[in-house]
């Protein structure tokens, strides 16, 4: 049978559907009964496996490294996981219909466990063909009440702070040295030394490096600062690549002469045969625009908005500090805001419509946006 919680609010305050406790009966149907289930755990997850049906249970909580409810509509199962799992939820060549069958999501709180509804699988890894961790779609998302309950709110923990944005305009060394040091922690392992490299570089890019080696993260995620053995010339022998992006369409470079680097020289930005663009601020800026652009797009938690307008722009930024640099990115001309623990980059094309991507190093940093009225396509916080 199936236990009502009468806990189960909408947001609003008034009446809404209970959440449901499940027990081991109701468990059974949903599974098409448990005599021939099959019971897997993958990591502290609970997964049943019957000719009916799925039921997976995960433990309440919040940490990237464990199974759970990861936002309103998105339940994390971290694996690796069992070949029968991994079968179930993505299908196998002899058992094409199972991927079809429901799959049902239940939180373990202390004794309960409460039933959050069906969920589709919208993404999987594997590694060497074992799952190694999966996203599951909820159907119905669950009302901010019930998201709570199931993954519990935890007090942010030193967020990194903005004492960076300060030195932006006077040392940009120092601003990029404490964006850096204060997003990334510090590596137990560090990247090799370089076995070659270009005779002279310039300072922003020697100093990139050598944070590098203690934070590989700060080369990039997304797009990425290329390893200094890496660093080549072009096929004239006139610029210095030294940025890529990740699928290979564009490039950033140097103008590179055997009289050695400028102190702070211009950025090329570079496409295919296109004649190069001059990103408007120089290396010491880009450098600075570069690691919060990668900051953003490699954090865990993440909110995504449609297409917003300017007005709407406006409202998601006002509580936000600008960083006062000139547009990042010739292409769709690009500014960044920042919070402590939270870094936003804006973007149009056209200066009508924008595009805004929010990347937190703490979920609570993402708390200052839950409540705009923008509609997302994906919200961690």
């Amino acid at each position: 049978m199936v236990v009502e919680d009468d806990a189960g609010m909408t947001d609003q305050g008034s009446a809404a559907i209970p959440a449901l406790v499940l027990d081991e009966e109701h468990v059974s149907v949903l599974v098409g009964g448990s005599v021939s289930a099959e019971r897997f755990m993958v990591g502290d997850a609970s997964i049943l496996i019957g000719r009916a049906g799925t039921v997976i249970t995960v433990e309440a909580g919040d940490s990237p490294a464990r199974s759970g409810v990861w936002s309103a509509e998105k339940v994390r199962l971290i694996g690796p996981a069992p070949a029968s799992v991994a079968e179930r939820l993505m299908g196998s060549p002899w058992a094409a219909d199972e991927s079809s069958l429901q799959i049902h999501i239940a939180v373990r709180l202390g004794e309960q466990a409460l039933y959050l509804g069906t969920a589709k699988v919208s993404r999987a890894s594997t590694t060497d063909g074992v799952l190694t961790d999966c996203e599951l779609r909820l159907e119905a998302p669950l009302s901010r009440q019930l998201l709570n309950r199931v993954r519990p709110p935890l007090p942010a923990v030193d967020l990194p702070g903005l004492e960076w944005l300060g030195n932006v305009k006077a040392d940009r060394a120092a601003a990029l040295e404490q964006f850096i040091t204060g997003w990334y922690p510090d590596a137990d392992a560090t990247e090799p030394p370089a076995t070659r490299s270009p005779l002279c570089l310039p300072g922003g890019l020697r100093q990139l490096y050598r944070l590098a080696r203690q934070r590989p993260g700060a080369r990039g995620t997304q797009n990425s600062i290329l390893p200094e053995s890496d660093l080549h010339t072009d096929h004239l022998g006139e610029m210095l690549v030294f940025g890529v992006e990740n699928q290979g369409g564009f490039f950033w470079s140097l103008l590179w002469t055997l009289d050695g680097p400028e102190a702070d020289p211009t950025v090329w930005f570079g496409e295919f045969d296109e004649e190069p663009i001059a990103e408007q601020e120089p290396l010491s800026g880009f450098l600075i625009q570069f690691s919060l652009f990668e900051a953003s797009m490699s954090a865990n938690y993440v909110a995504l908005p449609r297409r917003l307008t300017a007005a709407q722009v406006a409202r998601l930024t006002e509580a936000l500090h600008l960083v006062p640099l000139r547009p990042f990115w010739p292409w769709a001309p690009t500014h960044f805001y920042v919070a402590p623990g939270l870094v936003v980059h804006v973007s149009s094309e056209d200066g009508e419509g924008f595009d805004v991507w929010a990347g937190a190093s703490h979920r609570s940093a993402l708390a200052p946006l839950a409540d705009l009225p923008v509609d997302w396509i994906r919200f961690d916080g």
